[in-house]
């Protein structure tokens, strides 16, 4: 029996993917490559793309071993993440660190070496605010955690903005403030439809310490503020109509799903309004470079 359940908890590389969140992670490297087209009016070296995907993935594959290490014991105490590999315990948490520190720095290594010391650095800020300052401390400590937190996961965009030009610059600033502005309504969203999970698991979500209909606003408020944010490329000018008139239609959407968040509390249009969170960015940096490459 011993050696079944040895065999049975023995970690498989499936175990590693998924604790390197790979979805998540291909939802930053579309916006990593959408900064990349957006910093230039010319076309991006194969090379360059190839090295800053990687070196950002594997970065961001290493703090999300931390965040699942960490919240081991909060994920085993809810039915949507219980089965994660650390909290059933296929991966031990030395195992797990291991395997952090390893890809970690080697996404390190090629974005120093392959990429710019600009880029290399933005990345090992944002893993320690993810890894350690929002993983460790925000996340337990206030209800404005996906606020504050929201900064470290907004920046892939500037990370392919600096990859290409080397700079800090404003257009890859204010890619970096429609990220920012679209976390708290996202996560909340999904953060109503998982309300008891999360007051099981003690983690302060904003509708577990203020409630649903105070959370409900303020993801209006939020969109309200996201589409103002969202269509400031144009008056900047850094796109141009194709990109106003979509981002303008995608935001009219998701303030629609807002405010039937307010109208009506069925649990099945928070998951809704989740959703189409998701792929309202996607839209978003899709129709970005389409009007990029078009004004071009």
């Amino acid at each position: 029996m011993n050696e079944i359940a040895a065999t049975e908890l023995k970690p498989a590389w499936r175990d590693y993917l998924e604790m390197c969140k790979p979805r998540v992670i291909l939802l930053m490297l579309l916006c990593t490559l959408a900064g990349m087209y957006l910093s230039t009016s010319g076309s991006v070296p194969v090379d360059l793309i190839i090295s800053c995907l990687v070196g950002v993935a594997l970065v961001a594959g290493s703090a999300a071993v931390v965040n699942h290490i960490a919240d081991s014991h909060i994920d085993a105490r809810m039915a949507r993440t219980r089965d994660r590999p650390v909290a059933d315990g296929r991966i031990s948490n030395r195992q797990g660190l291991i395997f952090s520190a390893v890809i970690g720095t080697i996404g390190v290594f090629v974005l120093f070496h392959y990429v710019n010391p600009v880029t290399a650095w933005l990345n090992i800020a944002s893993w320690v605010g993810y890894g350690l300052i929002y993983t460790l401390y925000l996340k337990r400590a206030t209800p404005q955690n996906i606020v504050i937190g929201g900064l470290f996961g907004a920046a892939p965009p500037l990370f392919g903005w600096t990859a290409v030009t080397g700079n800090i610059e404003l257009g890859g600033v204010l890619l970096v403030l429609i990220i920012f502005t679209w976390t708290p309504p996202h996560f909340w969203a999904l953060a109503l439809d998982r309300k008891d999970e999360y007051i099981k698991a003690d983690v302060p979500m904003l509708p577990v310490t203020h409630g649903d209909v105070y959370t409900r606003w303020h993801i209006l408020f939020y969109t309200i503020a996201l589409l103002g944010v969202s269509i400031a490329p144009y008056f900047i000018g850094m796109s141009g109509l194709i990109y106003l008139v979509s981002a303008s239609i995608l935001g009219g959407i998701f303030l629609y799903w807002a405010i039937r968040l307010i109208v009506n509390d069925s649990p099945a249009t928070a998951m809704q309004t989740f959703r189409y969170s998701i792929l309202y960015l996607a839209l978003l940096f899709i129709f970005l470079l389409i009007d990029h490459y078009y004004l071009i």
